[in-house]
């Protein structure tokens, strides 16, 4: 979440007037995330999500977003809902920008993930694939492999004012990856960023799944890569194999992973690292002046990144054969 576009008080109260939510108290913008402007708002009746789409969220993909939260709730995942305005349409507009409100989950995100934590998550993230397992509608990933090397001419040349080396390095790994990406994997719904900031827990128990906007139709298998390049790393940039281990134990209790998937799990944990480096990369040089956001670090998915390229099997991840 972060904050690109204000909207002032005003606007935000002729806005709620469209919804039966009572009327409003305070809001403040949601600092966290690079995507799109994020607001808390409370009202007289509670508390809520405002949310307008901006950067790279398409205006023809919220139907898409919105039906997925609403059919995963309807299966017993615990995450958003959607707020009908009176005129019964899920999206609208505010300052220029199309927007919407969603319920607000109780929980809290946690800074420093445990193996607890990350076997709820792992639980969490299989409860997510199977519940979309029958969801009707479609969507490309748009940040998958054939979304990267447009990624990386958009840095161009800047890439080494971040560190010296890092368009080369760049280069070598996307060749590699577009020559060797897996093919036929189980595919469906998946979350694409469910990163600690998109998980809220209480007493340690994953309470609910938050920002499906980069949510999509992809395998399944790399889903839970993009899950152990977020969870599984310390601080200091080292793996941790028993939180990997949690993860990946959560995970299969529901939906085993195929041999093929398993066999794949080095390639798609190295390609999820090479997208996070990138699109981090892309927001690191293009940060919008005056606006309310924290730019993520891009070098800490090339430590991912070397660390995955060192890897042999889906075993140093912490899998159990």
């Amino acid at each position: 979440m972060a904050v690109y576009t204000d909207v002032s008080p005003a606007e935000l109260g002729t806005f709620l007037s469209g919804y039966d939510i009572g009327t409003l108290t305070s809001f403040h913008g949601i600092a966290e995330g690079v995507e799109n402007s994020n607001f808390l708002v409370q009202t007289t009746t509670g508390s809520y999500i405002l949310t307008l789409y901006e950067k790279r969220v398409k205006t023809g993909d919220l139907p898409f977003f919105i039906g997925l939260m609403q059919h995963l709730a309807a299966r017993g995942l615990s995450c958003p809902q959607p707020v009908a305005a009176r005129s019964g349409a899920m999206l609208a507009q505010i300052a220029d920008r199309p927007a919407a409100m969603v319920t607000f989950l109780p929980g809290v995100s946690v800074r420093r993930p445990t193996a607890q934590h990350c076997a709820e998550l792992g639980h969490g993230l299989a409860q997510l694939h199977l519940a979309g397992a029958d969801f009707p509608m479609r969507r490309a990933n748009a940040l998958s492999v054939a979304g990267w090397r447009p990624l990386f001419e958009a840095a161009g040349s800047q890439a080494d004012d971040v560190a010296p080396g890092l368009a080369a390095t760049i280069a070598e790994e996307l060749g590699r990856l577009e020559a060797s990406w897996p093919a036929d994997l189980p595919s469906g719904v998946i979350h694409a960023d469910l990163f600690p900031d998109n998980a809220f827990f209480l007493d340690d128990r994953l309470s609910g799944i938050i920002d499906f906007y980069f949510a999509c139709t992809d395998f399944l298998a790399y889903d839970v890569a993009v899950c152990l390049n977020a969870w599984c790393f310390e601080a200091d940039g080292a793996y941790n194999v028993t939180k990997g281990r949690a993860l990946l134990a959560g995970y299969e209790a529901l939906r085993p992973l195929s041999p093929a998937e398993k066999a794949a799990l080095p390639r798609l944990a190295r390609g999820a690292a090479l997208r996070f480096l990138l699109t981090r990369l892309v927001d690191w040089l293009n940060v919008p002046e005056g606006a309310l956001v924290r730019p993520k670090d891009p070098l800490e998915y090339l430590r991912k990144l070397r660390f995955h390229r060192a890897v042999d099997s889906a075993q140093d991840y912490g899998l159990v054969a």
